[in-house]
């Protein structure tokens, strides 16, 4: 689908339907994504880079939690005063195997994990870190791509998150899931 397509046939007011459409159709592995604001986002699809760092946190992920609670790229739904949203993390964790959906309620979510590409750093950074705290979700981790793989952990306290630690990631992977308090 190329973007004069996708803007021809926008609609005026993106729905979690219209997103699933935009992902499922997108021939080159874009993902869309939106806030509660209504603010649509085309990332750009990983690369090969993106794409080991997150298998190297999945295989640490799993070793604490059962197949069915570590989860690649599921839609997440978020609610907010302004709309429903629909975000994409790169990972999740829940407390429970999730009914099959599209876009899930984060209700029982744990945990969620963006690795920052350029073309995302601020929504990561900034936007999702204010949507997934607004929404509840108790932590939230980002890993750069800077020459460490800097892993930064927030941990929601109250309404906003608060940053508990910043690391490399082989230094986080020599740890275990249990170390970070990812329950509920």
């Amino acid at each position: 689908m190329s973007a004069e397509t996708v803007g021809r046939n926008m609609p005026a007011f993106v729905t979690l339907d219209d997103l699933a459409v935009l992902n499922e159709t997108d021939e080159h592995g874009h993902r869309y994504e939106t806030g509660p604001e209504g603010v649509l986002t085309v990332v750009p699809p990983p690369d090969s880079g993106h794409a080991k760092i997150a298998t190297r946190l999945m295989a640490w992920l799993l070793t604490a939690f059962a197949v069915e609670q570590v989860l690649q790229a599921a839609g997440i739904r978020i609610d907010g005063p302004q709309g429903v949203g629909g975000r994409i993390p790169d990972l999740t964790v829940w407390a429970r195997e999730p009914a099959d959906s599209v876009w899930l309620p984060v209700d029982d979510l744990l945990l969620v994990i963006e690795i920052i590409s350029p073309g995302s750093e601020a929504v990561d950074r900034v936007i999702k870190l204010e949507e997934y705290a607004a929404a509840g979700i108790p932590q939230y981790w980002t890993v750069a791509r800077d020459e460490p793989q800097t892993v930064t952990l927030h941990v929601l306290v109250g309404d906003t998150y608060d940053e508990a630690a910043k690391m490399p990631l082989a230094w986080l992977l020599n740890t275990k899931p249990e170390d970070h308090h990812i329950v509920r």
